[in-house]
């Protein structure tokens, strides 16, 4: 069992996660992101966007192997799948052979940590209905289905569901 160390993540970080996203992108089918990060859209996006409430990184041997970030909901949103604004989004992210090793869960915790100062009353995490081990793993973390976003459009136009789970703190 390995035993990243797990920290905020810097804007040091960027250049990293943004390659680790990159490759989840480019293996498609488990990430609704479909154009590429750079350092400046993923500090914008997931290490510091306006609505930030934390954003974790797992290292090992001085690798980026996985993130979390979680985002307070927004307030102006009009769009399908509005949330109440005591609520949070989650996002995580591991690399390719680190996956089922337990760094999502060690994220949580300090993610968890993090929601309940913030006042967090419920996180949503909001996954491509084909992505069957993002699904897994937060029912694993003791999430529930509580709605499904029909035929949301991809970037390039394939319709895909979303299913919304939710962890009430």
């Amino acid at each position: 069992r390995m035993n990243p160390a797990l920290r905020a993540a810097t804007e040091a970080d960027a250049p990293a996660m943004a390659g680790l996203i990159n490759r989840i992108i480019e293996m498609g089918g488990t990430t609704a992101h479909q154009s590429r990060f750079d350092a400046t859209r993923m500090l914008g996006h997931y290490i510091a966007p306006p609505l930030a409430i934390c954003c974790f990184v797992a290292v090992l041997k001085g690798e980026v192997i996985g993130f979390q970030a979680l985002e307070r909901a927004d307030p102006d949103w009009q769009g399908e799948g509005k949330l109440p604004d005591d609520w949070a989004l989650i996002a995580t992210f591991v690399g390719e052979g680190h996956r089922g090793l337990g760094v999502g869960r060690a994220l949580f915790a300090l993610t968890l940590d993090a929601a309940r100062a913030a006042d967090i009353v419920a996180i949503d995490a909001t996954i491509r209905a084909d992505n069957t081990m993002g699904l897994a793993y937060y029912a694993q973390m003791g999430f529930a289905d509580h709605a499904l976003i029909k035929d949301a459009p991809l970037r390039d136009g394939t319709k895909i569901d979303r299913v919304q789970k939710v962890f009430k703190l």
